[in-house]
């Protein structure tokens, strides 16, 4: 028998070493470099020769190669599909994360009863939870009568002679932290294992082919557990977020080789599960105040998806010597910028003045085009002076004040006109490819100047 060995590999790219490294020289990363045990036998053989895959016969040239012409699988929920670029590709693998409670397991199984009566039988592995705990989970969810199945097992090697016996349409295993090969001698959720049992499941999907995904576990740091070669390996990875204090979930994807990574899908979280939100402009402007200062309107884009969302601001004057500066959902280097170029360009002292700005609802926003709805926001919140409430406001703020041009305008307008706004405040470079009837007064402004004496009335 073999002799086990040690080896040292970085969970930030991999790395291999004979010894322990303070810093890894493949990437850089400090501390990363973590000590596995190395294949007691057959540690050397490729993941083809493991499960028996042949080769293929030499490179094929691109024109000879061929598509299935139903390579996606709808998953039933239109959110997911939104993200997922069209529905689940086959042959793919999807890593799913998310925080603990957040909804994972309840959306996978929700969309696998939509699956199995849909598309096929649908194989669900747990490695956290026994089948009678999933069946509770699902008699919550209405789920019966389908064509899916329960595995609750650790073991990697168990789990693949399962789904090449059963040859599901979809497998999903919740999750890869909690698998294991015995083969490794390390524990379950140890680099080497994610790294090698996420592998052998890739191999696996591209072979059958079957769609599989992984549901993953995050560290602290809302990182994905495990090495980072783990996001690399899989063909797309989905964030699940939300506050606890609130009932909407979102869907975000981060990497997706078979779609967009744009797109945005909502979720409201109900005692009866996940249920999509249609029209997520509506959910988050329900509780919106009218007449207050400090509160301005903007359409986002997220993906394809326009949704508008509410900035708020409350700037006060400071009680300390060193003022603050505080920004939720919004970038904070991107807000202090906005408030000196007030401060210089507008003469708004803002120099003594705490100030601290909000995307409501939790929303986290990352576009430019939200530059002057945040400019517009803190001198309304200065001036103690509401903004016109029938109005949303789009536009890039630059350094000299020039309010500069978006893209997708004309979906963010009528995205607004469908919410009863009726004036839009924008840049004026694009007021000359808007169309003349768009059903929303257009007032185009060239400064943030002229954008505040539109809003605030001077």
């Amino acid at each position: 028998m073999a002799k086990a060995k040690s080896r040292f590999f970085c969970s930030q790219c991999g790395q291999e070493s004979l010894k322990w490294l303070g810093r890894c020289p493949g990437c850089g990363a400090w501390n990363s470099l973590v000590e596995e045990q190395v294949a007691k036998g057959g540690g050397e053989k490729s993941l083809s020769n493991r499960f028996g895959a042949t080769l293929t016969g030499g490179p094929i040239h691109i024109d000879q190669a061929e598509v299935q012409s139903n390579i996606r699988l709808s998953t039933g929920i239109a959110e997911l599909d939104r993200v997922l670029g069209g529905g689940l590709v086959v042959g793919s693998l999807t890593l799913l994360a998310g925080d603990p409670g957040i909804g994972k397991s309840t959306l996978l199984l929700q969309a696998a009863r939509h699956m199995a009566a849909a598309s096929g039988p649908v194989l669900y592995v747990s490695g956290e939870e026994s089948v009678q705990q999933i069946k509770m989970r699902a008699r919550r969810l209405g789920i019966e009568g389908v064509d899916l199945y329960l595995l609750a097992e650790t073991d990697i090697a168990v789990v693949i002679e399962t789904i090449r016996q059963r040859k599901p349409g979809w497998v999903i295993i919740d999750s890869i932290q909690t698998m294991y090969w015995d083969e490794l001698g390390s524990a379950p959720g140890n680099v080497a294992q994610v790294r090698e049992c996420a592998a052998q499941v890739m191999r696996l999907a591209k072979d059958l082919p079957v769609a599989v995904t992984l549901v993953g576990h995050v560290t602290k740091e809302g990182a994905i557990a495990g090495p980072r070669v783990l996001e690399h390996m899989v063909d797309a990875v989905l964030y699940l977020e939300g506050e606890r204090h609130y009932p909407y979930r979102v869907l975000r994807g981060v990497k997706n080789r078979f779609g967009s990574t744009n797109e945005l899908g909502i979720f409201e979280m109900i005692g009866q599960g996940m249920v999509e939100v249609p029209n997520p402009s509506a959910f988050f402007l329900a509780e919106r105040t009218q007449g207050v200062a400090g509160s301005v309107v903007v359409p986002c884009m997220e993906g394809t998806r326009p949704v508008l969302v509410e900035v708020q601001a409350l700037v006060a004057a400071t009680s300390f010597g060193q003022p603050r500066r505080m920004a939720t959902g919004l970038d904070y280097n991107r807000t202090v910028l906005l408030a000196a170029v007030l401060d210089k360009r507008i003469g708004l002292q803002l120099g003594q003045q705490d100030i601290y700005v909000n995307v409501a609802g939790g929303l986290k926003i990352a576009e430019p085009a939200a530059d002057l709805a945040v400019v517009t926001a803190i001198a309304s919140s200065w001036r103690n002076q509401p903004a016109d409430p029938e109005a949303v406001v789009i536009g890039e703020v630059g350094l000299t004040g020039e309010v500069r041009a978006v893209g997708h305008l004309e979906k963010r307008m009528h995205e607004a006109l469908k919410l009863g706004f009726t004036r839009c405040v924008c840049p004026k470079q694009n007021r000359k490819y808007l169309k003349e009837d768009t059903g929303i007064e257009v007032i185009a402004v060239e400064t943030v100047e002229e954008a505040l004496a539109a809003l605030l009335g001077g």
